[in-house]
């Protein structure tokens, strides 16, 4: 594992992950403490346990109290990781492919306290309009929060998998250079339309802003990739 600096807790569930998928950390290995891992990805403890928790959650790792947290997944097969392979403009397409269909899901599913989860997220973000790392931070956790409204373990799982793509290079560089106040401001104004549409139980809204929100979030990097 090498060093980083301000790296957020989807970075590092991401990096962690790749360093089991690539063999570095094996089956029924032991992981460094949470101090260690700190210092290693220049994150808060508190960072770094909410990636391990994330981890635990997919299945990949088991926190043992008093004892450690352990890699409990073992890779499957040998060749190109396609999350390693894949770039930022490609997360967005298979986030168009699933995302307004989750919209749908959480407004048949969805309950009073995911609904509050999501509220709770998005004045998180409101607070990050200076503070690029913590507003994706907490954007990849309101996704995520999203995801799980619909009780769907298939999809919460897909969508852990497509946000680790932004622990690659071109992701961190494109989110320097999209992540502005403004286009901040407009990200947090389209995760409460989102909201608002599924609260009001409208699948079909819901999903519409969904759409429009990626579309935008597409716009933004095309416009990036560009510089």
């Amino acid at each position: 594992m090498s060093d980083a600096k301000r790296m957020s807790a989807a970075d590092i569930a991401a990096r962690i992950r790749r360093d089991i998928s690539d063999g570095a950390l094996q089956l029924h290995d032991r992981l460094p403490p949470e101090r260690l891992l700190s210092e290693t990805f220049g994150a808060a403890r508190g960072t770094v346990r909410r990636a391990l928790t994330s981890l635990e959650e997919e299945g990949i790792v088991e926190i043992r109290p008093g004892s450690g947290t352990y890699v409990v997944h073992a890779p499957e097969g040998i060749g190109p990781n396609p999350i390693e392979n894949a770039t930022p403009l490609e997360l967005i397409d298979t986030r168009f492919a699933l995302e307004p269909h989750i919209c749908r899901l959480s407004v048949l599913h969805g309950r009073r306290a995911d609904f509050e989860r999501l509220d709770e997220l998005c004045a998180r973000m409101e607070e990050c309009l200076d503070d690029p790392i913590a507003f994706s931070e907490a954007d990849t956790a309101w996704h995520r929060a999203l995801a799980e409204s619909t009780g769907n373990g298939l999809l919460i799982w897909i969508i852990g998998q497509i946000s680790s793509v932004r622990v690659q290079d071109d992701w961190t560089r494109m989110r320097h250079l999209t992540l502005d106040t403004a286009t901040i401001s407009e990200y947090n104004l389209q995760h409460r339309q989102i909201l608002e549409a599924i609260r009001a139980r409208e699948p079909e809204k819901a999903a519409n802003r969904m759409k429009d929100h990626l579309e935008f979030a597409r716009l933004s990097l095309t416009r990036a990739s560009e510089t």
